[in-house]
């Protein structure tokens, strides 16, 4: 299976070292790159506020872009759209069926989550897909060491199963099943449950570096997850996001939302059905 990365820029910092990201990852994986910008063109845009919307000529975008596209080693198509972002990429991903959404996320961490707008947070509300969202202090490297926090439900991932799987075999990198719980007993039992669900879908078949499982104990899930990565063990957050984990008036107190928001490393958000 060929695979693609779709990459979303905006000329800012944060989104040329997710390509840089993107670019060392799809050699390691194999794939090319869909480089793709979109002029946020909308008044009503929130990031017109903060200064962030560029207010480039159609002829300096098209520079850009291809000085970005010189600077890559996988093979890249680059596109360029306008308006909203999420319905750009719900575009870009009919056409191209990526295996990955890839973008940038600038430091908000002196922001209130409830003040801050990303274009992560608008593409999982209105075009679910696997996304990776990479920081902008990740480190340049392919990821060895995955972190993937689950509660102790069943899932399944539908139609992206098959393409997950792949991505994990294509890696290869060894995998951490979390489960944060309140306390010692209900982490050790959902940390049971959730390798459970795990070995249901069969993400975790013929994984050569083996599956690890880890319990962790702490207030809020968000908060433990969290707490895992600061050591410096993993290389990616894996988070399997429900459909109520990112729709409806409260996303910004999902887990999915805290941590994507303040992730040290990069998050890699596989959407369940």
């Amino acid at each position: 299976m060929a695979l693609s990365l779709l990459v979303l820029t905006d000329f800012f910092q944060p989104a040329d070292h997710a390509l840089a990201y993107a670019d060392a990852l799809a050699g390691a994986l194999g794939a090319q790159l869909v480089l793709l910008h979109v002029r946020r063109d909308s008044v009503l845009d929130p990031e017109h506020l903060t200064g962030r919307v560029d207010a480039l000529g159609q002829e300096a975008i098209d520079l850009a872009l291809a000085s970005l596209a010189r600077g890559l080693s996988a093979p890249v198509v680059a596109e360029k759209a306008h308006g909203r972002v999420a319905e750009a990429v719900a575009d870009a991903l009919r056409r191209h069926q990526p295996a990955l959404v890839v973008l940038g996320h600038r430091n908000t961490d002196a922001m209130p989550d409830e003040l801050v707008s990303t274009a992560a947070l608008d593409i999982l509300r209105a075009a679910p897909q696997p996304m990776l969202v990479v920081p902008a202090r990740a480190r340049l490297s392919a990821p060895h060491r995955l972190l993937l926090a689950l509660d102790k439900e069943q899932f399944s991932l539908g139609t992206y199963a098959g393409l997950v799987r792949h991505l994990f075999d294509a890696l290869p990198a060894e995998l951490t099943v979390l489960h944060v719980g309140p306390d010692k007993a209900s982490a050790e039992t959902g940390t049971a449950a959730a390798r459970e669900a795990l070995e249901r879908t069969g993400l975790a078949l013929d994984l050569t570096t083996g599956l690890r499982a880890q319990s962790l104990v702490h207030a809020t899930p968000a908060g433990g997850i969290l707490q895992a990565v600061a050591g410096g063990g993993f290389d990616w957050v894996v988070l399997v996001a429900r459909p109520h984990s990112f729709l409806g008036e409260l996303f910004h107190r999902s887990v999915t939302a805290h941590v994507l928001l303040h992730s040290p490393v990069p998050v890699l958000v596989l959407p369940a059905v």
